[in-house]
Parts: structure tokens; sequence; C-alpha cells
């Protein structure tokens, strides 16, 4: 029984992802993301400081933009990797941003070894649209290694992202 209601409600959030998603603004650029956040704030094993670079692709493949990203934290551990996203337009200036990305992994220590070079970062974040198309949200990401190492401790970063427009720099 329980099963069926989940299937149902994957189902259910898949076509409101879909039809959200459908709408999808074309005249929004490129995107170049800066993200400073509270990495670990979850567990805090590890507890620190996360930067992120990513570029945000505006070319859709169906409901997804391919995006490329990069973070260390002052812990001295990093990520890069490239994902997907979703742009979910609530109205005209709310955006959620669910985004999935496999990241290679380095760094770690005694307090915090993820595990595997190999990470999953997923996010959700929900941002607000300015009139240039800049924008500033709130994310909270997860980072696990989907138990492809013997340990999978997993962690968490708090972040405030600002996207920039492409454009704005020609």
């Amino acid at each position: 029984m329980l099963g069926r209601v989940f299937k149902i409600a994957s189902s259910l959030f898949l076509g409101c992802v879909i039809f959200a998603a459908s709408g999808a603004r074309a005249e929004d650029p490129d995107f170049v993301t800066l993200v400073g956040g509270y990495f670990d704030f979850n567990r805090q094993k590890d507890k620190g400081f996360e930067g992120r670079l990513e570029y945000r692709f505006s070319d859709r493949y169906f409901i997804f933009k391919p995006f490329l990203t990069a973070a260390y934290t002052n812990t001295k551990m990093g990520f890069f990797g490239a994902g997907v996203l979703v742009d979910i337009y609530l109205g005209r200036r709310f955006v959620v941003i669910p985004s999935f990305a496999p990241t290679f992994y380095f760094g770690g220590n005694d307090k915090l070894d993820l595990g595997h070079p190999i990470e999953f970062r997923s996010q959700l974040e929900l941002a607000y649209r300015f009139d240039n198309r800049s924008r500033l949200g709130f994310a909270v990401s997860h980072y696990s290694n989907a138990s492809l190492g013997d340990s999978n401790p997993g962690t968490e970063t708090l972040s405030l992202n600002y996207s920039i427009p492409v454009n704005i720099f020609k």
C-alpha cells in the first residue's frame, strides 16, 4: 500500500515539475552563480565556509538545463562537476531550482571524510528574480556518495546564491 502511495505521489510531483517547467522563460540567459554557504551545518563534524562558482547554461534539453560547478571549503575539501537543473517559475519573480550534479571530491580529514572520490550533490534553491534577470536565492544542498564507498557520511550546505546574467558583461 505504501509503495503505491509513493508511486502516485512521485508521479504527481513529476507531472507538476514538467508542467511548471514547460512555462520556462525563454529570455533567461546563461548565469554565473556565486555561492557562499555554511558547510556541514547539519551534522557539524567539520563545519566551515563553502565557496562555490557555477556556470548555468540557458540551453534546455526537455526541461533540464546543464551547469558546471566548482566548490572549496575552508576545511580543505573541494568538489567539481557538472549536472542538470530545472527552473520552476512561481509567477514572475520567484524560481524554485532543484538540481543534481555528480562531482569529484578531494580533501577530507579526520573529522569528516566523505568516503569516496565521487559524490552526488542534490540541491533545492528558492530564488528571487530581479528585472535585469539576476537572481538572489537561498539553497540547501546535500553531498552523498550513494554508498559507493565503505562509508557514506554525507554532508549539507546552507547557502546564499547570487546568479548574474552573462549578457550583463557584454
